[in-house]
């Protein structure tokens, strides 16, 4: 049986797992700076700003969504961006992505929130064709840009 749920402290290792093979799966390995430590600081601190869904088959973790709140100016609501869905590679095909999302999407329909957003990488086509088949459009307009590293502090001053 497949079921989501918030994470909880305990799951913070588990976390951190799913984190460093999503990292490996899309050939970023070299970037993954977060430890178990500061996921557990981030996402069950006094006042987490982030947070995480779990998705378990049968009582064992099979995938994650983290996510947090944004905002859209244009709609006066807030909304969900998604930072993170992953499935273990054995579980995938079996529901667990879809329900991850199903149940953001139930968050936001239960919250008023305004949309449910996220990236993903141009060259991952089976998460493209998935997320095509539930009705998402790609936002082609849109591109993203990133100021991290010398590039952020330089321009902080």
């Amino acid at each position: 049986m497949l079921t989501v749920r918030p994470a909880r402290p305990d799951d913070a290792g588990l976390i951190h797992a799913m984190v460093h093979a999503l990292a490996v799966y899309e050939h970023l390995e070299d970037e993954v700076e977060a430890s178990q430590e500061t996921l557990t600081r981030d996402l069950f601190g006094p006042r987490p700003r982030v947070f995480c869904d779990l998705a378990e088959s049968d009582g064992e973790a099979v995938g994650i969504a983290i996510w947090v709140y944004n905002y859209s100016t244009f709609q006066g609501r807030h909304g969900i961006w998604l930072e993170d869905l992953f499935v273990l590679p054995e579980a995938r095909g079996k529901g667990a992505g879809r329900a991850l999302l199903q149940t953001l999407a139930q968050r936001c329909r239960s919250e008023g929130l305004g949309r449910l957003e996220w990236a993903v990488l141009n060259w991952n086509a089976p998460s493209i064709a998935f997320y095509d088949s539930l009705g998402a459009g790609a936002q082609t307009e849109w591109t993203t840009r990133r100021l991290t590293g010398e590039a952020l502090e330089t321009l902080a001053g």
